[in-house]
């Protein structure tokens, strides 16, 4: 795991570099002095996974520095004023480290981002996909990708983030294969993710830029069971 010291005190510096030489997985990429040297590496290196991020320091604070990034890496904050606590957990820091800090203390914080890592791999290979055919292929589609599903003659369209696969399978057998509790059926020729709807208005339902029609024998249980997600 790439990391980043982010802190104004030489004291500091040298004792999260000696805890993270402690810990195997851990890698130091760079040790900055401030937010703007920190801010240059950010952009210049895109692997980081990881700050180490001081809050008081001149001219831009931590906190500041890590509102501004785009696509922040994990952040375990550290600070002698206790007071930043909840500010800092506002923007979803992994952990923040009241100084002076022990290593037991400094390994739990890390074991945090391990274990967040850990979750987020289990929910991305845990999710659940389905294989249509379509164009003399099989495909494999994740579940959560799919917009909306659509009766089209003899053949079904599912609609994807500006695409649809036209598979020859009957209407029923492809709701079959999704998860009741997402999809929804709202018309006759149509089903719905509902984690894809935008907005509804009146007889319609906003996915992406598509207007899907509600039909009136599915409308009433439709808004029952939107209301309760």
């Amino acid at each position: 795991m790439n990391c980043l010291i982010i802190d104004d005190e030489p004291a500091s510096q040298e004792i999260i570099k000696l805890f993270i030489e402690k810990i195997d997985f851990l890698s130091l990429i760079k040790t900055c002095n401030n937010a703007v040297e920190a801010l240059s590496e950010t952009k210049k290196n895109q692997k980081i996974d990881l700050l180490f991020l001081d809050i008081n320091m001149p001219k831009i604070s931590g906190l500041s520095f890590y509102k501004s990034l785009q696509n922040p890496p994990f952040v375990i904050f550290t600070t002698a004023y206790p007071q930043y606590a909840v500010e800092g957990f506002d923007v979803n820091a992994i952990d923040y480290l009241l100084k002076p800090f022990s290593f037991d203390r400094f390994l739990q914080a890390v074991n945090k981002v391990t274990d967040k890592l850990e979750t987020s791999k289990k929910a991305i290979n845990s999710e659940e996909t389905i294989l249509i055919k379509a164009d003399k292929k099989l495909h494999k589609i994740k579940i959560s990708s799919i917009f909306y599903v659509e009766a089209f003659g003899d053949y079904v369209k599912i609609h994807l983030e500006n695409k649809f696969l036209l598979t020859n399978n009957t209407f029923k057998k492809v709701l079959n294969l999704l998860p009741k509790t997402t999809f929804f059926q709202v018309h006759k020729s149509f089903a719905i993710n509902f984690k894809k709807v935008n907005t509804i208005e009146g007889n319609k339902i906003l996915i992406d830029t598509e207007k899907i029609p509600i039909g009136l024998k599915y409308k009433s249980e439709f808004l029952k069971k939107f209301k309760n997600e």
